[in-house]
Order: C-alpha cells, then sequence, then structure tokens
C-alpha cells in the first residue's frame, strides 16, 4: 500500500508544484522559492522509493548540474529570470540527462516562443483589449518581462509521463 501511495504523491507533485509556479509567475510575476525547492527535494525523497535505479538518479543530477550551468549563465546575462532558471533546473533532475530532457527543453522553447509573440501581441494592444473590458494580470499586459513560468509548467504537463520517475510511478499505480 505504501508503494501506491508514494507513487500517488510522486505523479502529483510536479503537475501541482507547476501549476502553482505558473500561476504564481502570471499573477506576480515571480516564481517563490518553496516551489523548486519542493520539487528538487521531492525527487531525492522518492526517486528511491519508486525503486529509481542509482544510474538514473544520477543522470537526473546531471541534468539538474547542466541546466543549472546554462540557466546561469542566462540569469547573468539578463536574458531569464532567476525562479525560472531555478524551476528549470529541479525539474530537470526529474527528466535526467537524457532523450526525455530534451524533449521536455524543446518544447519549453517552443510554447516560450508562442508564450512571448502572444503577450506581446496584447501588450501591443492592451488599450483596445481594457477597453473590451477583460481583466488582465499586469504580467500580460504592462510588465517588462515575460512570465515564463507559464511555458515551463505547460511543457512539464505535455511531457511529465517522459520523466523516469513518473514512468515507474505510473507503473506502480497501475
Amino acid at each position: 500500500m505504501a508503494g501506491i501511495a508514494v507513487s500517488y504523491l510522486v505523479l502529483c507533485i510536479l503537475p501541482a508544484g507547476l501549476a502553482l509556479a505558473a500561476i504564481s509567475d502570471l499573477t506576480r510575476m515571480t516564481i517563490p522559492n518553496a516551489i523548486p525547492a519542493v520539487i528538487l527535494l521531492s525527487f531525492f525523497i522518492f526517486a528511491p522509493l519508486v525503486g529509481l535505479e542509482l544510474s538514473d538518479i544520477g543522470m537526473g543530477i546531471v541534468a539538474g548540474i547542466v541546466v543549472f550551468v546554462v540557466c546561469f549563465s542566462l540569469f547573468a546575462a539578463n536574458v531569464m529570470g532567476g525562479g525560472d532558471a531555478k524551476l528549470l533546473t529541479a525539474v530537470a533532475c526529474w527528466y535526467g540527462f537524457n532523450q526525455q530532457l530534451l524533449v521536455f527543453l524543446v518544447a519549453t522553447a517552443f510554447l516560450g516562443g508562442i508564450l512571448t509573440i502572444a503577450i506581446l501581441m496584447i501588450r501591443a494592444h492592451s488599450n483596445t483589449v481594457l477597453a473590451m473590458g477583460v481583466a488582465l494580470p499586469q504580467s500580460l499586459t504592462t510588465a517588462s518581462k515575460i512570465p515564463y513560468g507559464i511555458a515551463i509548467a505547460v511543457a512539464g504537463f505535455m511531457t511529465c509521463e517522459y520523466a523516469p520517475i513518473v514512468a515507474m510511478a505510473m507503473r506502480a499505480a497501475g
């Protein structure tokens, strides 16, 4: 029974964390540190419990380090927000350093491009949109940054079944 409970926790933690990050980024233009911290710690706690092999856990650590280095460089160049960098790093651990990570990152980049274009279009026509009575968060109308946590979350929702820890939890949950 404990195995099933752990599997269900694994299946809930990543999507819940991603949803909270997206909502926070949309409404406040920030991703609280607690969200990537819980996602990262959950990986280390639950990976062995669902039966993920030590080599797969190690590849999760490698993925996190590689993504952190790239994201930190982008953050230092003022191209990426710190919350986005921390979220991507934490989520990368769940995927491991393999093809599944690449699928997630490509989906994130693609969705981020669509999100950016959509927000720039909204901002270009914000007076018209607001005049129609549509209530939009400031992050969509006047902020200078893009709430990229939304793209990260949607990409995570779309690809989380490919994360080795999630795949193992899905098999255990039946």
